[in-house]
């Protein structure tokens, strides 16, 4: 049995969270999350949590207050323990968050539509047969 590509679902909502496992998991991914609050206010050892699942792609969301969810965005692409880790970012308001993080970096949208669900999973699949770059 092959072993399944692990990705993290790192995002501020439980029912996006659920949303997000299902058409992940569906599509052939092991899946691990936790809460954007829980590592901005030190609830969880973040690193801790990186070493031991080991995703491939993380699925980050910038949401409201986008500055501040920024700063810890950049802070966690900026951990050794997430270096060869791709990363799929995704928010409600991709249009206000593309100013911050760069035209190179596209942003997916997360809404309950099957078509922002179904990019996503493209993206993580796409993210997961990346080659380390950095």
């Amino acid at each position: 049995m092959t072993e399944r590509t692990t990705v993290a679902i790192i995002n501020t909502t439980p029912d996006t969270v659920s949303m997000l496992r299902e058409v992940v998991e569906s599509a052939g991914f092991e899946v691990v999350s936790c809460f954007t609050h829980d590592i901005r206010d030190g609830q969880m050892d973040f690193e801790a949590f990186m070493r031991l699942h080991r995703p491939r792609v993380i699925v980050y969301d910038l949401a409201p207050p986008y500055e501040r969810n920024f700063q810890l965005f950049q802070q966690v692409r900026a951990m050794p323990v997430v270096k060869d880790a791709h990363f799929v970012v995704t928010s409600v308001n991709p249009k206000h968050v593309v100013g911050m993080v760069g035209r190179d970096q596209h942003i997916y949208e997360v809404v309950d539509r099957e078509e922002d669900l179904l990019n996503i999973v493209q993206a993580v699949k796409e993210a997961s047969r990346a080659r380390n770059t950095r």
